[in-house]
């Protein structure tokens, strides 16, 4: 079986595929301080929680922002599974076609989600990722990855409203009773949550006008089925397109 691996900033997501089938899913809390020892601890934790076994596992491939925990994880995974995993990044083959000023700076994350739609969806698209930072990638008529816009994430969002003002609390990411809130957590919720859909919403209409065609949009990450439902926009939800993509382009490799 293949173990795709997709590290964030905030969580780690393990994707167990046999063949092209997602038997398992689990997440892991990213934190740069544990050792290669401590993530093979909880990798196997992780899957046997899960009633699978690490012994079951044939290879690996990575993706990361992180790239400290992207070499403990390689370690974990070499120290587990006696094998090297595949680390995304220049060099591996994806199968798309990357159009920004600098392709080489264009994050391991964008690259599986962006190929995970290629292959699953009907082009161009619009790819959202909500995790601690809200991105949205941009593919054309030919599946080309043009470009895209990057935002402060509904948890960091929360964090700095928290953090940087004397009287806000720490509140619920929830949709308000109303947009216009009446109390401060209602206000704030309403801010959070209906403001990130209506940016949404914002965002892919300048987005398609600038493109001068409609496109598919589909969203992705752990906020996102708390957002979209609120976004005026029609828009598809696929909890596991970084995994489904990283998954393809393992295939492409091997």
């Amino acid at each position: 079986m293949l173990l795709a691996v997709d590290i964030g900033n905030t969580n780690i997501t393990l994707g167990l595929f046999d063949d092209s089938v997602l038997k398992t899913t689990a997440r892991l809390a990213t934190n740069t301080g544990k050792t290669p020892d401590q993530y093979a601890l909880e990798i196997k934790g992780a899957l046997e929680l899960h009633g699978e076994e690490v012994s079951q596992v044939e290879d690996c491939i990575i993706s990361s922002v992180v790239p400290q925990v992207a070499t403990s994880i390689s370690a974990a995974v070499t120290l587990l599974c006696d094998t090297v995993p595949l680390l995304l990044g220049p060099g591996v083959k994806t199968g798309l076609n990357i159009k920004i000023d600098n392709p080489s700076q264009l994050g391991a994350d964008l690259v599986a989600a962006a190929v995970g739609a290629l292959n699953e969806y009907t082009m161009p698209c619009i790819v959202i990722d909500m995790g601690t930072a809200t991105t949205i990638s941009v593919l054309d008529k030919n599946g080309a990855f043009l470009g895209g816009s990057i935002a402060a994430g509904v948890k960091l969002t929360l964090q700095a409203l928290n953090q940087g003002t004397a009287a806000l609390p720490a509140v619920s990411i929830a949709p308000s009773h109303s947009v216009i809130g009446t109390n401060t957590t209602d206000c704030m919720q309403s801010g959070l949550v209906y403001g990130t859909a209506a940016m949404l919403d914002g965002l892919i209409e300048r987005m398609e006008e600038e493109l001068g065609y409609p496109t598919t949009v589909v969203a992705t990450g752990g906020l996102s089925k708390e957002i979209i439902p609120l976004c005026r926009k029609d828009i598809i939800y696929n909890e596991n397109l970084l995994l489904d993509g990283l998954r393809i382009i393992y295939d492409k490799n091997n």
